[in-house]
């Protein structure tokens, strides 16, 4: 295989992401909003957490009892942030416009759309409780 491939039965594919948050209202208005204009569609729900899907992969957001911290800090050790494809740079502007609208703030104003360089563009935002995503932008259009 030459990395470019997914094994058979999808060995190596993501299969899910957890991440649990100190709000889940505030977070499934955040999160789902972002998750569900890039094509993800709500999965499962209950009382303390709801996911959603987009092909074998899911996203879950879940308030658990045992959190012990408020807020996420990025810049500790641990998750600092996720990377979505976003479509092109068309897209990547208009989320990024609506973004804060549903909680998300632009991290990096100065050097936006390229803090990760001049020749890669993307959003970086953050949600309220400190969680950071990146809004890829895929070739040219």
């Amino acid at each position: 295989m030459d990395g470019g491939e997914i094994a058979p039965g999808g060995a190596g594919v993501l299969h899910h992401v957890e991440i649990w948050v100190p709000d889940l209202g505030r977070a499934v208005r955040s999160w789902g909003w972002l998750l569900e204009s890039l094509g993800y569609r709500t999965f499962q729900e209950w009382p303390d957490g709801r996911s959603w899907r987009l092909g074998e992969t899911y996203l879950v957001l879940e308030r658990s009892p045992a959190l012990s911290a408020d807020r996420h800090d990025r810049r500790r050790p641990g998750l600092n942030h996720l990377a979505f494809h976003a479509g092109g740079r068309a897209e990547v502007d208009a989320l990024t416009a609506r973004a804060p609208a549903h909680g998300w703030t632009l991290l990096f104003p100065e050097r936006h759309p390229h803090a990760g360089g001049e020749r890669h563009y993307a959003a970086y935002l953050a949600d309220e409780d400190g969680f950071e995503v990146e809004l890829v932008a895929t070739g040219k259009g």
